[in-house]
């Protein structure tokens, strides 16, 4: 376990929450055709929203793993 102050490790918890937190609003909301990016066909926004969200998810496993 990394030892530090522990403002500093609360303020990196929440920093990295809000990160995930983003990441699938963003990610979800591409797969569900809420969020768009102009010039670019749905089905390419589709798949790139599940990748956000796949990657988001194995880097929070990752993160855990790293932990124990």
């Amino acid at each position: 376990m990394v030892q530090g102050r522990p403002v500093s490790n609360l303020v990196n918890l929440a920093a990295w929450l809000t990160g995930i937190l983003v990441s699938l609003a963003v990610g979800f909301g591409m797969v569900g055709g809420a969020l768009t990016i102009p010039y670019i066909p749905e089905i390419i926004t589709v798949v790139a929203g599940w990748i956000v969200v796949v990657l988001t998810i194995v880097s929070i496993v990752l993160a855990i793993a790293n932990k124990l």
